[in-house]
C-alpha cells in the first residue's frame, strides 16, 4: 500500500508540471456595453444589417452576400494601409430579438491578433433609450505556449476590445448618451 501512495505522489510530482507547461491558449472572452438615447428600433435599424457596417468607423466598406441569411458572408475592408481586411460569416439572426452573430473565417493577424473568434452583437431596450451589447469569444493569435507579445492573450483582449468600444463610441455619438 505504502509503494502505490509513493508511486502516487511521484507521479504528481513530475507529471503535474509538465500538464502545466501543455496547457496552451485559453478562449477569451469580452464583452462592451453602451446605452443610447434612442429607441431600440433605430439603433437596431442603423446596425442590424449584417451587410452595412458603415456606422463603424474603422471600415471604409464591405462586400458581402447573402443579406441576413444564415451563411450570409461579408468582408470588411478597413482604413488604414494595405487594404486589411476581415472575412465574416453570419450563423444566428433574429430581427425579431434584434440580435446576431457571426465568426470571423479569415483575418491576418497583424490586422486582429485572434483566432476562432466569434462575436454576438444585440440590442435591448432600457429606459430611455436602448443598450448595445458586443461580445465575443475568441483564442489569441499565437496557438502554441510562448506567445510574442503583440498575439498574446493581453494583445488579442486589448485589440477585441478596442474595435467594440469604437464602433460602440460611435452610436454613442450618433444617438447621444444616455444620462
Amino acid at each position: 500500500m505504502k509503494r502505490m501512495a509513493w508511486i502516487a505522489a511521484l507521479g504528481a510530482v513530475v507529471f503535474a508540471p509538465m500538464a502545466a507547461q501543455a496547457h496552451g491558449p485559453t478562449r477569451q472572452k469580452v464583452t462592451v456595453t453602451v446605452e443610447v438615447a434612442a429607441p431600440p428600433e433605430t439603433v437596431w435599424e442603423a446596425i442590424g444589417n449584417f451587410q452595412d457596417m458603415s456606422w463603424h468607423p474603422a471600415v471604409d466598406h464591405l462586400e458581402g452576400q447573402g443579406g441576413n441569411e444564415i451563411d450570409a458572408t461579408r468582408v470588411l475592408h478597413l482604413k488604414g494601409d494595405g487594404d486589411p481586411t476581415i472575412s465574416e460569416i453570419l450563423y444566428k439572426y433574429s430581427a425579431e430579438k434584434m440580435s446576431y452573430s457571426y465568426r470571423i473565417e479569415a483575418v491576418a493577424v497583424e490586422v486582429l491578433p485572434v483566432t476562432n473568434y466569434s462575436s454576438h452583437l444585440t440590442v435591448k431596450p432600457v429606459e430611455g433609450g436602448s443598450e448595445v451589447e458586443w461580445r465575443g469569444a475568441f483564442y489569441r493569435g499565437y496557438p502554441n505556449n510562448d506567445p510574442p507579445e503583440n498575439l498574446n492573450d493581453e494583445a488579442a483582449i486589448a485589440a477585441v476590445t478596442g474595435v467594440y468600444e469604437a464602433g460602440l463610441h460611435a452610436l454613442q455619438e450618433r444617438f447621444g448618451a444616455l444620462d
